[in-house]
């Protein structure tokens, strides 16, 4: 049975613009598109993501999940300029509902055999996901893995800051839940002992209570068809996300990022996960260990944490 790592990143804003040169006219540009070689395609915030690339290269995951990335282009791009030696020779992005194009996608050392996305599921006259939950199947030597790749509605409420997770709880709740549908439907009822599968991103809350409400994320986190593989690291050890703007009374770190794996992924899968912390702001002093070179209070990888277990198939 092959063994391999899976790993999940919020990666923070992968962007690349297309900006004009400063001769360049933009009015007169635009002939049925761009000419090519009048703009310039170039990584955002370069100096940051190479941290973020020395993130990735630590986790070293033979299939990773990312969130916050503007598109296919720019994850090709940033893959060549940035992480040849690790020779992910697979990439799918599928554009997904977030405005700002910030969306969920797959880098793998393994074919993607199979892709379908569910960003057309309504809730109300909104669209149900933020992005996206982005199916996608891996063929790991003739073993199928299947990944549901997530990004849930944030926390914040700029109206609203202080309160902004419980603002926000009811479309994570109901983000959750149809994510356990999804699985279901794919899977059967008993999911968890019918397939290798894990639900895997960033679900943007945790389990503990405060501002007066509940985690909207309880359901799929504590599902009995799962294991939320980061408890299987000691209690201090389980954040992957530092806020320095947390509200008065709330930890600057916690667990927003997840790996569950399918019950019988899980019970064949008994590594302890690995969380990356050296390309975290200086800020977060909760980080105890060394820095990537270049890693500063303002410069840094993410405010995320890769995460990756070794998993037997």
């Amino acid at each position: 049975m092959p063994t391999i790592r899976l790993g999940t990143f919020n990666c923070e804003n992968l962007f690349a613009r297309y900006k004009f040169n400063k001769n360049v006219d933009p009015a007169k540009a635009t002939k049925n598109g761009f000419d090519i070689n009048m703009v310039n395609f170039e990584i955002f915030n370069e100096e940051d993501k190479k941290s973020t690339a020395k993130a990735i290269a630590e986790l070293n995951a033979d299939v990773l999940a990312l969130q916050e990335v503007e598109n296919l282009d720019v994850l090709k791009r940033f893959r060549t300029d940035r992480l040849k030696p690790l020779k992910y020779t697979h990439a799918i992005l599928v554009d997904g509902n977030d405005p700002r194009q910030i969306d969920v996608a797959v880098l793998s050392r393994f074919e993607l055999v199979a892709v379908r996305s569910f960003q057309h599921i309504r809730d109300g006259n909104a669209f149900l996901f933020s992005r996206d939950c982005l199916e996608v199947d891996v063929d790991v030597n003739g073993t199928v893995l299947t990944l549901f790749v997530n990004h849930l509605k944030s926390m914040l409420d700029k109206n609203n800051p202080s309160q902004g997770r419980k603002t926000t709880r009811a479309k994570r709740v109901k983000q959750a839940a149809e994510v356990k549908k999804i699985v279901e439907a794919r899977f059967g009822a008993n999911p968890g002992a019918a397939g290798r599968w894990a639900v895997v991103g960033d679900l943007n809350d945790f389990l503990v209570p405060s501002q007066g409400t509940t985690s909207g994320i309880t359901s799929l986190v504590t599902w009995p068809e799962v294991e939320n593989v980061v408890d299987r690291l000691p209690v201090a050890e389980r954040w992957t996300h530092f806020f320095a703007g947390a509200p008065a009374g709330e930890p600057r770190v916690r667990q927003l990022d997840y790996l569950l794996l399918s019950s019988s992924l899980a019970a064949a899968s008994l590594a302890v996960p690995t969380i990356v912390r050296k390309g975290l702001s200086t800020k977060a002093t909760e980080a105890t260990g060394p820095r990537f070179p270049g890693v500063t209070a303002t410069s840094f990888a993410s405010d995320h944490c890769p995460v990756g277990i070794d998993i037997t198939l």
